[in-house]
């Protein structure tokens, strides 16, 4: 039995990616009220331990109300790029060799910011933390599932002038009532455009919506899917074709997905061999990283060193990069896990 600070430290220094955080979803509370002071607005909240008092969430859709307040601070391309820096720098430290990144641009398209402002902010970040800190990355474009499909076709034409720097095209936002197959059209098109597409599905919504999601928007990744253990030729499915699952333990407790943590899916999707990864979905609401991610979810799952090895390997073999370049972190993974 590994103590708590055996456990920490292995997973501290474990090599690893994170292949589900929403990059607006990481802007801490200090950072917020930086920006807005420097943009010369006003949130509703007066101070950063007020702000944190509201981060008491009860569903997924009070926790996005909150978010997309947050999120209207962010105007210039230095707001983006100072979001995702800060990110990146929090990412090196806690060992994540490649991330593959979220944003939601119709949360700042519907408020008059150009597409470009966001992508290109986001986008320096990203190359500057390749070039300082080592860290890879990837950026997927989200589509707000709350909105209709005019307002996705929209974005994802904006998307395409900007191939050369958005790798995939995902689904996210309030997920009850709002199915994959509402978007099925959109994700056609993506594909033609030659995007690789991801789905939220499963987390608040049934796991219906996982099955919607590899059949109709033919998802290379479910990001969450924690439903789908409701299913078991699903979950047999999963298991046989190596489906990637994005899991957010911590996500999922704060937003009453799970009661404890001891509940949480993880262990039983480990158990029948789904390609399952440990990821922070949210941290600045959430209460983590994905460090926090790991070592909560070991201690609450009594995940052994090998488990946990496994989950770090998955989130390398779910990533979106070249061959070559994934068989290089696997074996510094592989040679970080036989040392320790």
């Amino acid at each position: 039995m590994l103590t708590i600070n055996e456990l920490s430290d292995f997973i501290n220094k474990l090599p690893k990616a994170e292949l589900h955080i929403h990059i607006e979803g990481s802007l801490e509370p200090e950072l917020m009220f930086e920006i807005a002071e420097r943009n010369g607005l006003k949130i509703k909240y007066n101070t950063v331990d007020e702000l944190k008092q509201a981060y008491l969430f009860n569903n997924l859709q009070e926790f996005l109300d909150i978010y997309y307040e947050g999120a209207s601070v962010l105007i210039t391309e230095m707001d983006f790029f100072d979001m995702t820096w800060s990110y990146l720098q929090k990412a090196s430290t806690e060992n994540v060799m490649h991330t593959e990144i979220f944003f939601d641009p119709q949360t700042h398209t519907l408020r008059g910011i150009p597409f470009s402002t966001v992508v290109n902010g986001i986008s320096k970040a990203m190359t500057e933390a390749k070039e300082k800190l080592g860290v890879s990355s990837k950026l997927i474009m989200c589509i707000l599932r709350h909105l209709d499909e005019d307002s996705a076709m929209n974005v994802l034409q904006a998307a395409a002038d900007h191939k050369h720097q958005i790798i995939a095209v995902g689904l996210d936002s309030s997920e009850v009532g709002n199915p994959p197959a509402k978007f099925e059209r959109v994700f056609a098109k993506a594909r033609e455009l030659g995007f690789l597409t991801v789905a939220h599905a499963g987390e608040e919504g049934p796991s219906e919506y996982v099955r919607q999601a590899l059949d109709l928007l033919m998802v290379s990744r479910i990001d969450h899917g924690n439903r789908a253990m409701e299913d078991d030729l699903l979950v047999k499915e999963l298991s046989g074709s190596k489906m990637p699952l994005t899991v957010c333990p911590l996500s999922n407790l704060k937003l009453r997905v799970v009661k404890t943590l001891t509940q949480h899916p993880l262990k039983e999707m480990l158990d029948n061999d789904l390609l399952v990864t440990i990821n922070s979905d949210d941290p600045a609401y959430f209460g983590g990283h994905i460090n926090e991610n790991y070592i909560q979810t070991a201690l609450a799952l009594n995940l052994s060193k090998k488990e946990i090895y496994t989950i770090a390997r998955n989130s390398f073999l779910a990533s979106f990069v070249d061959e070559k370049t994934k068989t290089e972190f696997l074996s510094i993974l592989d040679e970080y896990y036989e040392s320790n």
